[in-house]
């Protein structure tokens, strides 16, 4: 599926997990749509993300989750038959170039 994304998050009990993704959702689409001002016409009204998410405990497995979302990036390109993708990371204003599995990050 494109156009989603994977997280492994420690969240603390104290914390709700609903308060937690509405701060993430929140706070992160405002810094897409301040670096990236076009996505602001094709979003509109500023709806960036869903407006459900999926969470689940991992416990043991964390590991085994930890390797899954590392190598999803890899896994699309491959079924997209693409060699190398590059695009800004909209949290550190950095390009990050995948190449081959390899990343590497340079400056805008």
């Amino acid at each position: 599926m494109k156009d989603h994304i994977h997280m492994l998050l420690r969240i603390p009990p104290k914390l709700a997990v609903s308060s937690f993704m509405g701060y993430l959702k929140g706070k992160s689409s405002l810094m897409i749509f301040e670096r990236h001002a076009n996505l602001k016409y094709k979003y509109g009204n500023r709806n960036f993300w869903a407006k459900g998410y999926y969470v689940s405990t991992v416990g043991l497995n964390t590991k085994i989750v930890e390797e899954y979302i590392r190598n999803q990036e890899k896994e699309d390109m491959i079924q997209d038959n693409l060699s190398k993708k590059e695009y800004m990371d909209p949290f550190k204003g950095e390009a990050t170039e995948l190449l081959n599995g390899c990343q590497t990050s340079h400056a805008p």
